[in-house]
């Protein structure tokens, strides 16, 4: 990484090697790329994105991110496990493109690689959403239509609206579901908080076909189809 120079905006994209519900989630084959691969490119055809990066315990992603153009930094096994958070990835991310390169980026855009479908574009927008908006952190979300319930104690209760006076869809004041594509914050405020959403939260308004977080085999075999799809209408 001797050639990082001043790079305000830095991707950073956490990949751990274990995988519970896919093996091998993370470079999995999608559409004849290895599933890390996709977001990678995404960021690097971004316009406002100057550094991407791949956190990872694991030799074959560090591989497989270097040859797609990303830089790599090696995390430590125990921020690798089942029960540490992005957010530590994150941190040790940051504070080692700050104590080994001297970057300290003025935006870090968080991205994960089970959201293989957004556009570069979608990056490049949900940047200038977070300035355009003066926030400190943003989230992507997709438009959401459901009735939501929850049980307490045994009991069922509706969340989002009154089942006794059931609305149209249309009737509803908009509601977002996040989607854990695209996440972008100040350095700082993740530094303060611990959190990737600090400070004052601005919303990046994505399609849903361009927001599908693969969790299971099926997810992968969807988004199969929706990449054919696109290559079908080029």
């Amino acid at each position: 990484m001797t050639d990082i120079q001043d790079h305000r905006i830095v991707a950073i994209i956490p990949a751990r090697g274990g995988s519970k519900g896919i093996p091998k989630k993370n470079i999995h084959m999608l559409a004849g790329k290895p599933l890390i691969t996709h977001t990678i490119e995404q960021a690097l055809h971004s316009e406002l994105v100057s550094l991407v990066v791949v956190s990872t315990d694991d030799e074959r992603i560090a591989e497989i991110s270097r040859m797609a153009g990303a830089q790599v930094i090696h995390r430590p096994v125990d921020l690798s496990n089942d029960t540490a958070s992005s957010e530590s990835a994150l941190v040790h991310a940051i504070k080692q493109l700050a104590n080994d390169h001297d970057i300290s980026p003025e935006l870090v855009v968080f991205l994960q690689c089970t959201s293989p479908l957004r556009h570069p574009h979608d990056i490049d927008r949900a940047i200038r959403t977070l300035r355009e908006k003066g926030a400190d952190s943003l989230l992507s979300v997709s438009p959401s239509h459901r009735f939501l319930w929850e049980e307490h104690n045994g009991e069922a209760r509706s969340l989002n609206y009154d089942y006794r006076q059931r609305p149209r869809r249309q009737d509803m004041a908009p509601q977002f579901a996040e989607n854990g594509s695209i996440y972008v914050f100040r350095p700082e405020q993740l530094l303060a908080s611990g959190n990737r959403l600090s400070g004052k939260i601005a919303l990046y308004k994505m399609d849903e076909d361009a927001a599908l977080d693969i969790d299971s085999l099926v997810d992968m075999q969807i988004a199969e189809a929706l990449l054919a799809g696109r290559r079908g209408l080029k």
